[in-house]
């Protein structure tokens, strides 16, 4: 609908009201006139679908008290004909312009230069005075799509699949579009476009200095889209609570508490939207043997005294491989980390982090006859050698 059909059109004409009329005579007749050219009252019929529409683009300007009070100062404004005229339009009491340079568009002429694209000495065009009254409602409203929420879950995964890498089923419940009512709130699929946010479900309020701030509408609740008979099953709001299953791959290397994000595998859209996104929050159980600091793996492997004093081979356990041979260097102490490249964990890049092998010298709780014969010839061979002297030196000083 353009500007100047907008001003010459009679709202008050189309409903059968004075101009006068109250708001609770507005409504009256409004309604009276929805039900009797209403589409589902009249299947097929093209001029009762036009007239409804006509009905309802009335309405939303007439029925709302600010819109109203711009509607009609706009009529007072240009309706004497004081402004009417086109290109080339001239004599008293009339302006040679376009409609489409008095509300801040080019019109015929207008150029890059310094030019007069003011009309009354209004700066910037009567746009920005009238600029939230035109194309509110009708067929020239477009309502926006709507982006579908985000949804969180959790997962729990074993030590081994958070290394490697799984594909688990995670069943969700978000909202989706009402299947009762087709996703429109309405029970008979005919939601009209909200009057207040003009259909994209927010609506801006000043804060001073040229600042406003956005919030969604209230009257629509951030929909756009308003149900005079609403849905039962969704009670207008054109969604409705759906589960489903989806598998879900988590990549290899995740870690404990981490937070994945799937882009569009969230709740769908409204009017052609995109979906949400998905946020996995993964949680891993411990494992028996081996623990993790950051890419790289780590166990703890007991050795008798006599392979970490003469030094010898070891084998030691890998997370899902074949065990590896470690050579231990004689004297090795309890507590040296040894180093398994290439068996930790996956990278982002694919590589692999290593295994952080930790020597325990195991001390026996109980000893045979003969083992206990050659510690204490050990012991005596040993006599004199004190691994505390040290010590001592040290805590002498400061």
């Amino acid at each position: 609908m353009s500007t100047k059909d907008f001003i010459e059109k009679d709202y008050y004409k189309v409903l059968g009201v004075p101009k006068d009329a109250t708001e609770t005579e507005i409504k009256k007749a409004y309604r009276a006139l929805a039900r009797e050219y209403h589409p589902d009252a009249n299947k097929g019929d093209v001029k009762a679908e036009a007239r409804f529409k006509d009905v309802s683009e009335a309405y939303d300007v007439l029925g709302d008290a600010k819109r109203r009070k711009e509607y009609d100062e706009a009529r007072a404004l240009f309706g004497s004909g004081g402004f009417r005229g086109g290109p080339g339009a001239g004599g008293a009491g009339q302006f040679s312009f376009d409609l489409g340079d008095l509300f801040g568009g080019p019109g015929p002429g207008s150029g890059t230069g310094t030019g007069t694209g003011q009309a009354g000495g209004f700066g910037g065009g009567l746009g920005d005075v009238f600029g939230g009254l035109f194309n509110r409602s009708g067929t020239g409203t477009r309502t926006q799509p709507r982006r579908g929420q985000d949804i969180e879950s959790e997962v729990t995964l074993s030590f081994t699949e958070a290394v490697h890498g799984a594909t688990v089923p995670l069943r969700m419940s978000s909202s989706a579009a009402c299947k009762a009512c087709s996703g429109t709130g309405d029970k008979n699929g005919t939601p009209r476009v909200c009057p207040t946010c003009v259909g994209t479900g927010q609506v801006s309020r000043g804060r001073g200095g040229g600042f406003s701030l956005t919030d969604p509408c209230v009257e629509c609740k951030g929909r756009g889209l308003i149900a005079d008979d609403p849905c039962e099953v969704c009670r207008g709001s054109g969604r409705a609570t759906s589960s489903r299953t989806m598998q879900v791959r988590i990549p290899a290397g995740v870690g404990d508490g981490q937070r994945i994000r799937l882009r569009g595998k969230g709740a769908p859209g409204e009017r052609g939207g995109p979906s949400g996104d998905l946020y996995v929050v993964v949680h891993v159980d411990r494992h028996p043997v081996f623990d993790r600091r950051d890419d790289n793996l780590t166990i703890t492997v007991p050795v008798t005294f006599p392979e970490a004093a003469l030094g010898g081979e070891i084998t030691v356990p890998t997370l899902g491989g074949p065990p590896v041979t470690l050579r231990l260097p004689p004297g090795t102490p309890s507590g040296r980390t040894m180093r398994a490249r290439g068996k930790g964990a996956v990278r982002k890049d694919g590589t692999r982090g290593d295994l952080l092998v930790t020597i325990e010298v195991a001390v026996p709780h109980q000893l045979g006859e003969r083992a206990r014969k050659a510690l204490e010839e050990y012991r005596k061979a040993a006599e004199g050698e004190d691994p505390r002297a040290a010590l001592f030196e040290a805590a002498k000083g400061e």
